[in-house]
């Protein structure tokens, strides 16, 4: 299989979908293959922490993160951490000029907040929030039979999805007003399979090359970024948690 060969504006590139979809696998597999290809590729995984409050869960003796801390708590934590995570790799992937391939992105924490029931307004303040990361360069929807996923989660043995929210988180991502957005690939067939569409979809990518901000104006927007970004995130969870009280 050849080398996937990229337009030099994608910078980030972003693989999203159900639990068991084979995103992880897909995003270590291209990173790899982009680094082989010798570009300055790596893989960067954006976890909002529920496996290991679900590992923390069981020391406790309790079922789950969610019975652990309770939903709200979680999302809320989830929604957090991720952020943070995301933001982590953005600052890297700025300085050491890499291109991040990202095992989840902020779409996730949207679809698992619809799928998992929260309020509206937990959507709208988390929204706000992650407002201030931009969006990937292009977004890899890895679309999967929620049947076909539950056995996969299974059969890795560390966690666990019921059916019904691997059914709800689906159709949350497809209504998702980001979705139009999307390259949605089929994540049913093989690894091989999936890369190679995955692949193909990278070549075709023909958006024009954007156009360096001068390095002055970069600098500040940076600046603003790093100072601003913690403020406004932390503020918005707060909003965010007294919405999901009332």
């Amino acid at each position: 299989m050849a080398l996937p060969v990229i337009p030099a504006n994608v910078r980030t590139i972003a693989l999203v979908g159900i639990d068991g979809s084979g995103k992880t696998t897909q995003a270590r597999r291209l990173a790899a293959d982009l680094a082989a290809a010798g570009l300055p590729a790596v893989y960067r995984q954006n976890a909002g922490g529920r496996r290991w409050f679900g590992r923390l869960a069981e020391r406790f003796g309790r079922r789950d993160a969610e019975d652990l801390i309770g939903r709200r708590a979680m999302l809320f934590a989830e929604s957090l951490l991720r952020w943070l995570a995301i933001a982590r790799t953005l600052l890297r992937r700025a300085a050491r000029r890499e291109i991040a391939v990202m095992d989840r992105y902020a779409v996730c924490q949207f679809a698992s907040l619809r799928a998992r029931g929260a309020r509206p307004a937990a959507e709208r303040f988390a929204r706000l929030a992650y407002r201030l990361l931009p969006r990937p360069d292009v977004t890899f929807l890895l679309t999967t039979d929620p049947a076909a996923a539950q056995v996969r989660i299974d059969r890795r043995g560390y966690d666990h999805e019921t059916m019904e929210y691997l059914t709800s988180v689906t159709a949350a991502y497809r209504g998702l007003p980001e979705y139009p957005g999307f390259v949605v690939i089929d994540g049913n067939g093989s690894p091989d399979e999936v890369a190679a569409a995955i692949r193909a979809q990278l070549a075709a990518l023909t958006r024009p090359v954007r156009q360096p901000a001068p390095r002055r104006r970069r600098l500040q927007a940076r600046t603003v970024v790093l100072a601003g970004a913690p403020l406004v995130a932390g503020v918005a969870a707060l909003g965010w948690q007294l919405a999901e009280t009332f």
